[in-house]
């Protein structure tokens, strides 16, 4: 299974925005450019993250964005499913009818398949992300045995 770009950019996004919580407020062309993203692309996403209730515009003098809530209660099911939808490995548990249903017996099963994964992604916050990577976290730093 592999992210969309889309559902990405918004990770490296929230990421960045929760680098400025705090009360501190950014803007979606200031998350633009501490990521390398295109400015348009993250507008796309403030309006998505905003509409999933993770992102709060302010208005007036000293607005801008801000996390809807705090970092720890932000996890990466979150920002996934923001931008997302539902997370499923499969189309097949969403779709009314499939060509295979009579004689498939794992259908039954990709429910609990999807909601470890679910669960595996809601056991990662924001504060994880938004925190610089150590040394032995990052994968061209490592030892090779």
């Amino acid at each position: 299974m592999r992210l969309s770009n889309l559902a990405d950019y918004a990770v490296v996004t929230m990421s960045a925005a929760a680098r400025h919580c705090g009360g501190a407020r950014t803007s979606a062309a200031e998350l633009a450019a501490e990521t390398g993203l295109p400015a348009p692309t993250v507008q796309k996403l403030v309006s998505k993250l905003s509409k999933a209730g993770l992102l709060r515009s302010v208005r007036g003098a000293g607005g801008g964005l801000q996390l809807a809530r705090p970092a720890a209660a932000i996890t990466v099911a979150d920002i996934v499913e923001a931008v997302e939808g539902p997370i499923a490995l499969t189309q097949c548990v969403e779709a009314a009818e499939c060509d295979y249903e009579r004689s498939c017996t794992v259908k039954p099963h990709w429910p609990i398949i999807n909601q470890a994964l679910r669960g595996a992604l809601a056991e990662i916050p924001l504060t994880q992300l938004a925190a610089e990577a150590r040394p032995q976290d990052r994968p061209e730093e490592r030892e090779v045995a």
